[in-house]
């Protein structure tokens, strides 16, 4: 969402690392660019003012000029500040007496009954009883889908026809109460545009079941307006929190950097993918690192942990360094990659140099590689996967053919995985040289 922002703020960065001493007006130039770029991303122009205007300010003090680096200072002082404006973090309020009740909000379209499914998801995982309602009659099929989810999650859905909303919530947490259950999130309608009738339905939801947390979703592609809607909401219900769906899509995203400060919610959640998992906490520290091109490698390693088997994991990685490494594990590898999330999106969040590279790569073609790099693996016989030497001329006319490409190909890949092997190999001699004690 981000990409053309960080390219931008990137072009600014690099012409104020090239300067040994900063001038002011060299740092007015840079604050030029800056409003420019988040104008162009569609931050509030509130914001951007505000936000430049504390930026140049401390970039002509003395913090800037007495630094070693002073173009580094100033990436610093953009890095801080931009956490400041995204706001503090905070966690939803889970307290008091079970079951403690979330309810989401929002107009139609914005992801609110995918986001009650992978938020009931993260809360199991984190040892939750969670129940999901179903208080959504008006929109077709919204009912069935919530069902649908529940059971890919093996989570209870409270539903139940020709019941009003407000009815049916207070049913579900009373249930939920008997039942055991410790958390129940509400998914509730919505409509295409901000009415009376959707502003009566959510508030007496409210009253009836007084939820510990009532998180507003709003679809982050559509720019300024998720402000309005946002301060629409606010102005009905005591709002605790802003959940952000479709941040993995090709937005110009400045509505999340503005609408903490401008509607004064705080934001929980970042929904990333479409995906059951695909939900972040909302963390400033780490998603302003991404908007200036600094990666996210805290992000990468949560991803790991919550994707990978870590026994498989470690075996793999003790074959790495063995330097016996087959195509079998090759393929395995690219499965954990795979597992991992969109291509796109773990290269956004790789760090430093390694980051720059990684944001040339055209995602598609990554993510085109990689699906056709493992149908080749998967058309060779599990003997061409252990033992690759046995690959004649015409064993790999027949493995182009059952994966759909050509041998060039299946050559190119071959060459690839003998330069690999050939690394490991001459990796494991020199006993791991200039590699962090971990991998030795």
């Amino acid at each position: 969402m981000f990409e053309t922002l960080t390219n931008r703020l990137n072009e600014v960065f690099k012409e104020l690392r090239r300067r040994g001493k900063l001038r002011e007006s060299d740092v007015d130039a840079a604050m030029r660019e800056v409003r420019r770029a988040l104008l162009e991303a569609d931050v509030h122009y509130s914001v951007v003012k505000d936000f430049v205007g504390r930026v140049r300010e401390r970039a002509v003090g003395h913090e800037v000029s007495r630094a070693l680096n002073p173009g580094q200072q100033v990436i610093k002082i953009v890095h801080e500040e931009l956490i400041a404006t995204l706001g503090e973090p905070e966690k939803l309020n889970l307290t008091g007496p079970k079951p403690r009740v979330i309810a989401l909000v929002g107009l139609q379209g914005s992801g609110k009954t995918t986001t009650a499914a992978k938020i009931a998801r993260l809360l199991r995982s984190r040892g939750e009883r969670v129940m999901l309602v179903a208080a959504d009659p008006y929109r077709p099929a919204a009912v069935q889908q919530l069902q649908t989810l529940g059971q890919q999650l093996d989570v209870p859905v409270h539903a139940r026809e020709g019941v009003a909303p407000p009815k049916l919530a207070a049913e579900a947490v009373e249930q939920a109460k008997k039942g055991g259950h410790s958390v129940v999130i509400i998914d509730t309608a919505g409509r295409s545009q901000l009415d009376e009738t959707l502003m009566q339905e959510v508030s007496a939801i409210h009253e009836q079941v007084h939820p510990n947390e009532v998180l507003l979703v709003v679809d982050a592609m559509i720019g300024q307006e998720a402000i309005n809607i946002a301060k629409g909401f606010r102005e009905a219900l005591p709002l605790t929190g802003l959940v952000l769906t479709k941040m993995d899509g090709d937005a110009r995203g400045g509505a999340a950097i503005s609408i903490r400060a401008v509607s004064g919610v705080p934001i929980k959640f970042l929904g990333t993918s479409e995906k059951l998992d695909g939900i972040e906490t909302f963390d400033p520290g780490r998603l302003s690192s991404r908007i200036l091109g600094m990666g996210d490698v805290i992000g990468l390693i949560e991803r790991a942990e919550a994707a990978l088997d870590q026994q498989e994991a470690e075996e793999q990685a003790g074959k790495l360094l063995s330097g016996e490494f087959t195509l079998e594990d090759f393929a395995k590898q690219l499965r954990m990659i795979r597992s991992l999330g969109p291509i796109g999106q773990l290269l956004d969040m790789m760090p430093g140099q390694l980051g720059q590279v990684a944001r040339q790569v055209n995602p598609q073609d990554a993510e085109r590689q990689l699906k056709m790099t493992e149908a080749i693996i998967n058309s060779m016989t599990p003997e061409e996967r252990r033992r690759p030497k046995i690959l004649n001329a015409s064993r790999r006319r027949r493995i182009a053919r059952g994966s759909g490409t050509q041998v060039q190909d299946v050559n190119r890949l071959m060459k690839q995985y003998r330069q690999m092997n050939s690394m490991l190999k001459r990796m494991k001699k020199t006993g791991f040289k200039g590699l962090p004690g971990i991998f030795r």
